[in-house]
C-alpha cells in the first residue's frame, strides 16, 4: 500500500510483521498466515470507518469473526483468524501504539458461533428509560438507545447517521451498512418521539457537523462514546450483563421473529446479504414453539 495513504492501522501491521520476524523468530508459513488474515481483518475495519488502533473496539473483532463463520469458514480456520488478531492487539497496547486491546476479554481461539445474546423485553425497557430526560444529554441518549433497538442498526451505523438519513415526516432512516450497501428502516413511534425530541435540542450544542448524535461540543460522537453510552446506561438500569449496541440488534431480530416476524423481512431490515446469516435467529422461534408445545399439547 502507498505509505502516502496508508491509515495508522496499516502502519501498525508493517511494525508488527518486522517485529514478529525480527524478535519473535515466526516461520514464513505463519508470518504469511498472519499477514492475510489480518489484511482481512483491518479491511473490513476501514470498511466500517475505523483506521486508528484506539478505535477498534470488541464489537468489531465480533462482528469479523462472525462474518468469517458466515462466509463458511471452518472451526480451525477462525480460530487462528483469533488467534492472529489477539497477537496483533497485544503488540499495540505493548508498543503503546493504542491505549488498551480490545482482544483481551476472549476466551482462547474456537469458532464463534455460538448463538447471540439478547436482552430479554423487560430488560430493554429499563434500559430504553435510563437515561435522564430532564438534561440534553439524557434527551440524546434516549433517541440513541432507542434508535438501537427500534431499528437495529450496527454501532457503526449509528455513530455515522446525518441529518439527511433521518425524515421525521416519513418515519424512517436511511442506514448505510457494510459494502457500502443503503437500505431504509421504519421508525417505531418512541424511536421518531425520542428522535424528534433530540433533533429539537440538537442545535443548541452548535454542531460542527451534520451528525445526528454529537457531544456538547458539537462533533459527532465516536463509536467509543457510543459504546460507552450503552455501557453505562445499562448498567444504570441494574442490567448486570455485559451489554453492547450488538446486543440491542440481537434483541431487535429476537424480539421480531419471537413475534411472528418474516424471516426475509428481518434480513432486509438487518441488512444481511445472505439469509444464511440472518437464520441464526430462528432458534428463537424453535424455542417460542417448544414452549408452546409443553404448555398446550396434552402430552408436551
Amino acid at each position: 500500500m502507498d505509505e502516502a495513504h496508508a491509515s495508522e492501522l496499516d502502519r501498525a501491521l508493517d511494525r508488527f510483521l518486522e517485529s514478529a520476524v525480527f524478535e519473535d523468530g515466526l516461520s514464513e508459513r505463519t508470518l504469511a498466515a498472519y499477514g492475510a488474515d489480518l489484511r482481512a481483518y483491518l479491511a473490513g475495519l476501514a470498511e466500517a470507518g475505523v483506521e486508528r488502533p484506539d478505535d477498534v473496539v470488541r464489537e468489531d473483532i465480533s462482528d469479523h469473526l462472525l462474518a468469517l463463520g458466515d462466509a463458511g469458514l471452518g472451526p480451525r480456520s477462525v480460530a487462528r483468524h483469533l488467534t492472529a488478531i489477539r497477537r496483533f492487539h497485544r503488540f499495540l497496547a505493548r508498543e503503546r501504539l493504542a491505549e488498551a486491546d480490545p482482544s483481551e476479554t476472549f476466551d482462547s481461539p474456537r469458532a464463534p458461533r455460538a448463538l447471540p445474546h439478547w436482552l430479554g423485553k423487560e430488560e430493554v425497557e429499563r434500559l430504553l428509560a435510563a437515561p435522564d430526560t430532564g438534561t440534553p444529554e439524557g434527551v440524546r441518549d434516549a433517541a440513541l438507545l432507542e434508535l438501537f433497538y427500534s431499528c437495529g442498526l450496527r454501532l457503526s451505523e449509528a455513530a455515522g447517521l446525518t441529518l439527511r438519513d433521518v425524515s421525521l415526516e416519513e418515519a424512517c432512516v436511511r442506514v448505510r451498512g457494510k459494502g457500502a450497501k443503503t437500505r431504509i428502516v421504519p421508525l417505531g413511534r418512541a424511536a421518531l418521539d425520542k428522535l424528534r425530541a433530540w433533533i429539537g435540542l440538537r442545535a443548541d450544542w452548535n454542531p460542527a457537523g451534520p451528525h445526528v448524535f454529537i457531544n456538547d461540543r458539537g462533533r459527532g460522537l465516536p463509536r467509543t462514546a457510543v459504546w460507552q453510552t450503552v455501557k453505562r446506561h445499562a448498567r444504570g438500569a441494574g442490567i448486570l450483563r455485559n451489554v453492547t449496541p450488538h446486543m440491542l440488534r440481537h434483541s431487535f431480530a429476537t424480539h421480531l421473529l419471537d413475534n411472528g416476524a418474516d424471516l426475509r423481512a428481518v434480513q432486509e431490515l438487518l441488512g444481511h446479504s445472505d439469509i444464511s446469516t440472518t437464520q441464526i435467529y430462528t432458534h428463537v422461534s424453535v424455542e417460542r414453539l417448544t414452549r408452546a408445545h409443553k404448555e398446550f399439547h396434552p402430552r408436551g
